[in-house]
């Protein structure tokens, strides 16, 4: 998609705060530090809309990025930063879960996993929420730029073999900084949306 336009249009913690006008939505989940935020920017082009930081668990709502009036990228707090106190950790985990279970406008939820290390327990139980709750499973699989060309296919089997990946599953490798994947992701996502190129 040409991207232009994009603005911020809500910050939320709750269901009251979401953007109405029934947009269609595509959420990015991904453990604290994953480059989700780096990820946004990168597909809407721009250098920090979404604010990124070196310190994880920086996200603490759930942000609404206004695409060209046609859609809307959610970023959800990461998960699995384990220096938040619990009961902290146990209210992000509510209001993700509710985000995701009754938001009707929600069309795909895009994981990010690192492409460099084995997923973790909690990348595991995402896929597996993700499986049981019947989304199309697409995997953004960050910071593909830090390894060799060579090693790309190697580290995509041992995702693929780690998550337990079914045929149908897209992985796609991904870099904010030399910007591989993003026309494939942005592909992927328009056909989601219905969005006309």
């Amino acid at each position: 998609m040409n991207v232009n336009n994009v603005k911020l249009e809500a910050v939320a913690v709750k269901k009251e705060q979401y953007p109405t006008g029934g947009l269609p939505e595509i959420a990015f989940a991904g453990k604290s530090n994953v480059g989700k935020s780096s990820l946004i920017n990168t597909m809407i082009n721009r250098k920090a809309l979404a604010r990124t930081s070196q310190n994880p668990g920086k996200t603490r709502t759930i942000n609404f990025y206004n695409v060209e009036e046609k859609l809307f990228f959610v970023d959800l707090p990461g998960y699995g930063y384990a220096k938040a106190p619990k009961s902290e950790q146990q209210k992000w985990g509510k209001m993700i879960e509710d985000y995701l279970l009754k938001r009707e406008e929600l069309r795909a939820i895009i994981m990010l996993v690192d492409i460099r290390h084995e997923p973790g327990e909690n990348d595991i139980m995402m896929y597996d929420w993700l499986k049981h709750y019947d989304y199309d499973i697409i995997i953004a699989a960050t910071k593909s730029d830090k390894l060799k060309r060579s090693q790309l296919d190697k580290h995509k089997k041992m995702l693929k073999n780690a998550l337990d990946l079914e045929e149908n599953d897209i992985l796609i490798p991904f870099s904010s900084e030399n910007k591989s994947g993003k026309e494939e992701l942005w592909t992927v996502i328009e056909e989601i949306c219905g969005i006309e190129r």
